[in-house]
């Protein structure tokens, strides 16, 4: 009986500590536009600001989610929800370099992060040495 209530005492300071997390900083715009005059296809146009990482060299070569090798001097990331093969521009905002990046792997499993680069994007980008970086990433999602 005790170890019930253990549980639900437990259960319930869950809840309320999870009420009060902070919400993600990462800002989302999202702009409606068609693609063409002649497609009645629209396209999604998401522009989020938050910061980037990149991967260590320990993962060279390394498989990711999609199945494919890490390779650090392709221009490739990780995002956690974005569908793979989803080209994302990535301007960082400290000196307004920008690349764009496949998406081929799942993380960066951290709050704090919202995409890790290759390292090879993170040396366009200009950030390879600091570690991380606020950027601005932005894809569009094709409408059905």
């Amino acid at each position: 009986m005790k170890y019930c209530l253990f549980l639900c005492g437990m259960l319930m300071s869950f809840a309320g500590f999870a009420q009060n997390l902070p919400e993600n900083k990462a800002s989302v715009v999202s702009i409606r536009t068609p693609v063409d005059s002649a497609d009645s296809v629209s396209s999604n146009v998401s522009v989020i600001t938050g910061y980037a990482t990149y991967y260590a060299k320990k993962f060279e070569g390394r498989k990711t989610t999609s199945g494919t090798r890490y390779r650090g001097k392709k221009m490739t990331a990780a995002h956690l929800t974005l569908p793979f093969g989803t080209i994302v521009t990535v301007t960082n905002l400290s000196n307004g370099k920008s690349i764009d990046v496949v998406v081929n792997d799942r993380g960066p499993h951290s709050k704090k992060y919202m995409i890790d680069v290759s390292e090879g994007a993170a040396k366009e980008l200009g950030f390879y040495r600091k570690g991380q970086s606020k950027v601005e990433i932005s894809y569009v999602l094709d409408v059905d």
